[in-house]
């Protein structure tokens, strides 16, 4: 077996050796708490460990868990094992209460439970990983890296993998067969060779990975290594400093026999999109239900304010363009729906008494809850604009229409970073796709999770709401 069909099995094998040992700790976690306050494993507790392991599992194949934390950080694995942990016993709480079947398990055990599981998770992987860093340390399990071009792509690699040691990365240096004239503002004594010795090693086996990190524009450059690397074994990655990088993100497919990389594409596909419908569905239920006495108020309010309907339907840009019909408490004496739209401003006449608080507060948009039970919207995603709103920037704005390859969404990371209400400048309306871009190229159920959490302490407030 040659070195990286090794370390593709040895992968395969330590991510179902994770997988089986936190089965066993939540199990041992429940056992001891259970043992602790003198009560009987019945039936009972383990439906309620079924349940949550199930949960478990789940979310954490949802959230990325279990995938390969040699590319990634070790601070954010703990994090998403915390938040595993925490959305699994909630969503379990919540249909032991909708099942009326709460009263049957003590609060107490459930919160031990829950504590020791989260402790005992990040502290065995706390353990391998100082395992890991020692065998690092002595040689073992570590993979030797070279990159191929000094440019500043290929030195940010370098800095990262020097920053991150529990990548378990070794890099040997750099490659490249310019002159150091023609390299500026970097520091050439990294090269340590041709780039045909970079092949050579490659194909001697000496090393495990190669990066290529040439421009693009060396494309005969770039296509003569592939050429040459096909007669080894090494992992060769090309590393692009060209703008797909800062599009959307970057996945080959084929059409036949013909290979393509996807350029401007939705991210949110094959069972991502059912992981994150599922969450809409679930929370969007949910929130319908805790928050009925305030949408019951409102409309109330609303009503009593001014004549008109309770409800405002605008016509919005949905997924790829599509419209839609986006439900909003009637904030306004008017209902503008044509195709000039004028934004709300400071001191707005149109709007009521009324409309001005719940527009501060963004209670106006919790009817689209019903628009995510739809499939029109997520709870997640960039926020839908008038459609006159959209004809007019995607001719100011680069990428603007981008931002409708995902479903739009309640709230946002534009919005919990302070970019949301009226954009009276471009640089605003700017500031705000930028935000929008940033949210899809690296969408993750557990960002979706993590903006909603946000959503409760800045998105719900915004200087430029009125």
């Amino acid at each position: 077996m040659d070195s990286q069909s090794k370390f593709q099995f040895v992968g395969v094998r330590s991510n179902f050796l994770l997988r089986v040992i936190d089965i066993i700790i939540i199990t041992v976690s429940l056992m001891t708490i259970i043992r602790g306050y003198n009560l009987i494993f019945d039936k009972d507790y383990l439906l309620l460990l079924v349940g949550v392991l199930f949960f478990y599992s789940y979310i954490g194949e949802s959230l990325g868990l279990y995938r390969s934390w040699r590319l990634g950080r070790f601070s954010t694995m703990c994090r998403l094992v915390f938040i595993t942990v925490t959305i699994a016993f909630l969503l379990m709480t919540l249909v032991l209460f909708f099942f009326k079947y709460s009263e049957v398990y003590s609060r107490v055990t459930m919160a031990g439970w829950f504590f020791l599981s989260v402790f005992s998770l990040v502290s065995w992987r706390l353990v391998v990983r100082e395992v890991k860093r020692i065998r690092r340390a002595k040689g073992y399990n570590v993979q030797k890296v070279a990159i191929v071009g000094l440019t500043e792509t290929g030195k940010h690699l370098y800095d990262e993998i020097i920053k991150h040691d529990e990548l378990g990365f070794e890099c040997v240096g750099f490659y490249d067969d310019r002159e150091p004239v023609r390299i500026e503002n970097l520091d050439v004594s990294l090269i340590v060779g041709s780039i045909n010795d970079a092949v050579a090693l490659a194909t001697a086996g000496r090393i495990d990975k190669l990066y290529v990190c040439l421009p693009m524009l060396a494309e005969k450059r770039i296509a003569d290594i592939i050429l040459a690397l096909g007669d080894s074994t090494v992992d060769v990655l090309i590393t692009p400093d060209f703008l797909l990088k800062n599009l959307m993100h970057a996945r080959i497919g084929s059409v036949g026999e013909i290979d393509t990389l996807s350029v401007f594409e939705s991210p949110v596909n094959g069972m991502k999109h059912f992981y994150k419908r599922t969450f809409d569905i679930v929370f969007s239920l949910c929130a319908i239900i805790a928050i009925s006495p305030v949408l019951i108020a409102v409309a109330i309010a609303v009503y009593l304010s001014s004549p008109g309907a309770i409800l405002f339907k605008q016509d919005r840009y949905g997924l790829d363009g599509r419209k839609i019909k986006v439900w909003k408490f009637r904030s306004m004496t008017v209902t503008e729906n044509a195709d000039k739209v004028v934004q709300a401003s400071k001191g707005d006449a149109r709007i009521t008494n009324v409309g001005a608080f719940i527009r501060r507060t963004s209670l106006d948009e919790l009817p689209q809850f019903f628009n995510v039970l739809k499939g029109d919207m997520s709870v997640v995603g960039p926020r839908p604009h008038a459609v006159a709103h959209n004809e007019e920037y995607r001719k100011l704005v680069t990428y603007y229409m981008l931002r409708h390859k995902v479903l739009p969404g309640i709230t946002g990371w534009a919005q919990v970073n302070g970019w949301r209400g009226e954009t009276d400048t471009l640089d605003k309306m700017e500031k705000r796709i930028e935000y929008d871009l940033a949210y899809i190229r690296n969408w993750s159920l557990w960002w979706d999770v993590k903006i909603v959490f946000m959503t409760f302490f800045k998105g719900f407030v915004g200087k430029n709401v009125y």
